[in-house]
């Protein structure tokens, strides 16, 4: 019997900087994704707590996306890129809130990777899984939630350069509490605009070179379509705010860790646009609260979760999570 944990992540800060190689600051948090049963057999089947149908997944597949139903494409992406020599029978439970936007369907497949049997340090399991997310949903996703999935370290949260893979815990200080809480407006990546944006920062670096290594936006001057120009200048901004946030985070400086998660979140609404009229009261709302640090959308937008940064027992909606350790068998 195999029994295969994973946790989902928060993002605290640094968000569409990963698909450039930039940096995000990340923690695994203790709402977990499942996966347990028994090798055998020639192909995979998964039932689930929370759907109705099961997974059914044949060793040889090659196309997750024409697998149904449309959850069990994850588990085909998976077994597309594991390539596993065994099939595997086994049922999954879940913690996570599904389109919340933090990362269950990362922590699917980094759970079903180490369940059918994944071999190999979280680098190489982030990679896999991230190739697994992208042949089974067709959004070019960047590597940052499942590394931090495969990579948490309890207590901690995860600077993560994207473009290296290096991961450094940074201490989160025990007088802080974070809180996530949904929008009301769910969230779903393949219908939004998610490869558009990327496409769009993509688009820049053929002008600029790597935004990764830009510091000064005074660079970007030679971006002529304006909407192309707010897109670089999110990236470039929000890199040099997880380096402040990762600093402010290690000196126990809650109030600078909000405040530059409160730059973030305008910064998504104004120039990235991913931003939403739910997302954007719900912050609202959140900061007029005493002893609320700080709050921003979480994820890529477009709708799920706000993450909030308070003193502890200031807020009583949403999920308390705490900075966890990463997958794990």
């Amino acid at each position: 019997m195999v029994t295969a944990v994973a946790p989902g992540r928060v993002n605290l800060i640094g968000d569409h900087t990963d698909t450039t190689g930039g940096l995000v600051l990340p923690m695994a948090v203790d709402l977990v994704t499942t996966v347990t049963g028994e090798a055998g057999g020639h192909e995979v089947v998964l039932t689930s707590d929370t759907e109705a149908q099961s997974a059914r997944v044949p060793l040889l597949v090659t196309d997750p996306t024409a697998v149904t139903p449309g959850w069990a494409r994850y588990v085909a992406g998976v077994v597309a890129e594991l390539k596993p020599t065994t099939g595997f029978r086994g049922h999954i439970t879940t913690t996570l809130p599904v389109g919340a936007g933090l990362s269950s369907s990362a922590a699917l497949e980094v759970a079903v990777a180490l369940a059918l049997g994944f071999e190999g340090d979280a680098v190489a399991l982030a990679r896999l899984t991230q190739r697994a997310e992208q042949r089974s949903s067709g959004v070019p996703c960047g590597i940052m939630d499942q590394l931090a999935s495969a990579a948490g370290v309890a207590g901690h949260a995860l600077l993560i350069d994207c473009h290296s893979l290096s991961v450094t815990p940074v201490p989160v200080p025990d007088d802080g509490e974070i809180r996530v809480i949904h929008s009301g407006q769910s969230r779903e990546l393949a219908t939004s605009a998610y490869a558009d944006r990327a496409d769009a920062v993509h688009a820049v670096e053929q002008i600029v070179g790597p935004l990764r290594l830009i510091d000064d936006v005074d660079a970007l001057g030679g971006i002529r379509d304006a909407t192309l120009a707010r897109r670089a200048r999110h990236v470039v901004t929000e890199n040099a705010r997880v380096r402040r946030a990762a600093d402010a985070l290690a000196a126990g400086d809650l109030g600078l860790m909000g405040r530059l998660m409160v730059e973030s979140h305008r910064s998504l609404r104004e120039d990235f646009e991913v931003s939403t009229h739910a997302l954007d009261h719900l912050v609202t709302r959140l900061l007029q609260t005493p002893g609320v640090y700080g709050a921003r959308l979480t994820g890529a937008g477009f709708g799920g979760c706000v993450v909030a940064l308070t003193r502890p027992g200031v807020l009583n909606e949403g999920w308390r999570v705490t900075p966890s350790t990463g997958a794990h068998c």
